[in-house]
């Protein structure tokens, strides 16, 4: 029992389907490493072992067990509503708040038969690339309790990483999904915005943060990130930028046909060896594969990292102003700090303001089209592995790498509204994860997935020591 928390969402969904184990009794091994290893690594934002198990009985004893998720339990991040959970975004601001109604997505989880172990810790607000609050308190990596597992899905990382949940929901307007799954070595999704709904976010998806954000999958493996996003997807006919795309299910011959963009950096910020190397291994993987594989590094980069920067963190600032007007006293540090970084740059006037959103759809053109003769790109997912609680400067080939720019390669790709998964690939010289990117032009989701599980296949999950420990 102690081994099943570990496996993949898929076999322990086998395993409930064959009988070998009940309902309660894999609810009850996940109990039992939550109790474990949650006082060390403080993943959960909300959790009620004596709610899993009236949830588990429930699910035992239910007559319809046809959900794809029957039985499986998962975890949702704190800023997607979950009716009976606390759901406060990291805030003492929101201390105690519980949503009355779910997320699309958290009723269709339910809808699918998952058995919802609790929510998960998340930076302040969600404007931060590690877990940290007054409200929680911080949240560790499984790898090092040192380090981060990243943010702002740092809590769901952390807690899927260590066998604590077998599957997840994240959101991601910056790399929220991506950077934590490479610091704990898990998989994700940042799907299209929309392709999973996103109605019930906190905060909400709306202004820029509809082509920014999405609601997206993490989990152990490729193949359960995959079985969460054919589950969970599908148009909200109530949101405006939910498309009405029918799942697909492209052939390895149809997936061979797409040419592959490879590139270890943007040229303008180093990243250690170690990542040079993770991403060398999964173009080499996917071309032993039969993939055509070939340097290509997009030209407009830059330019879709200042915009990331004008809305995620000049926009952000302004849509949270009214909301914190006269609490600063209550924010955390780590949400004082985004506010610092926004403030040291003039408020954007209605005229750049405007003028950004016209060069959004400008530039997107721009790069959709460098992409035509390279429709999948693979990426590094960051300059760095996991980094120390606190730390926000590191030396790289010399050169010093400051807190944003070690992430940006996550930044463009929520500029650009494409789909980009995260696999685990390489280790740093501390052993420390490494993962990688694998993007796909805008509503080809299943591209991305079917590609990055093809590379998972080749390297894929390792247990962190933690979730190992007796």
């Amino acid at each position: 029992m102690n081994d099943i928390v570990l496996q993949p969402a898929v076999q322990q969904l086998k395993l409930l389907r064959s009988g070998e184990i009940s309902i309660i009794e894999l609810a009850e091994a996940h109990i039992a490493q939550i109790e474990r290893l949650n006082p060390q690594l403080n993943a959960f934002a909300d959790f009620d072992a004596e709610r899993v198990r009236a949830q588990a009985r429930r699910l035992d004893t239910s007559k319809d067990r046809t959900g794809p998720l029957h039985g499986l339990p998962v975890t949702v991040k704190s800023s997607i509503a979950t009716a009976g959970f606390k759901c406060e975004v990291g805030s003492l601001l929101n201390k105690g708040e519980v949503p009355r109604e779910d997320a699309v997505v958290v009723n269709r989880l339910r809808a699918a038969g998952a058995l919802i172990l609790g929510t998960t810790n998340c930076p302040e607000f969600l404007m931060a690339y590690e877990t940290d609050n007054l409200l929680h308190g911080r949240t560790a990596n499984p790898w090092d309790l040192d380090r981060t597992p990243g943010g702002s899905s740092g809590g769901e990382s952390a807690a899927i990483a260590a066998g604590m949940s077998a599957l997840g929901l994240g959101s991601d307007s910056g790399g929220s999904v991506r950077v934590p799954a490479h610091f704990t070595g898990i998989c994700s999704l940042k799907p299209t915005p929309g392709r999973i709904p996103g109605a019930g976010h906190l905060p909400s998806c709306i202004g820029p943060f509809s082509v920014l954000g999405a609601i997206g999958p993490m989990a152990r493996t490729m193949d359960d990130v995959t079985l969460a996003f054919r589950t969970l997807s599908g148009q909200d006919p109530h949101d405006p930028i939910s498309p009405p795309i029918v799942m697909r299910s492209p052939s390895l011959n149809d997936l061979r046909a797409y040419a592959i963009g490879f590139f270890e950096d943007d040229d303008l910020t180093p990243v250690t060896p170690e990542t040079r190397a993770a991403v060398q291994a999964a173009a080499q993987a996917l071309r032993e594969a039969g993939f055509r594989v070939e340097p290509f590094r997009p030209r407009t980069l830059e330019q879709l990292r200042k915009l990331w920067w004008k809305f995620f963190v000049q926009c952000g600032a302004m849509f949270y102003g009214p909301a914190i007007a006269c609490k600063r006293a209550k924010l955390s540090p780590i949400f004082s700090e985004f506010l610092q970084i926004a403030e040291s740059l003039p408020p954007l006037t209605a005229t750049e303001l405007l003028n950004a959103w016209a060069e959004l759809d400008v530039l997107r053109a721009k790069t959709l089209e460098e992409l035509s003769a390279h429709p999948v790109l693979l990426c590094p997912v960051a300059s760095i592995p996991a980094f120390r609680h606190g730390e926000r400067e590191w030396t790289i080939e010399g050169r010093a790498v400051e807190y944003l720019d070690a992430v940006r390669h996550t930044q463009w790709f929520n500029t650009l509204a494409a789909p980009a998964a995260v696999v685990p690939v390489g280790r740093s010289p501390e052993g420390l994860p490494i993962g990688v990117q694998i993007v796909a032009r805008p509503f080809q989701d299943e591209v991305a997935l079917a590609i990055a599980a093809i590379v998972d296949a080749a390297f894929g999950y390792r247990l962190p020591p933690l979730a190992i420990s007796i």
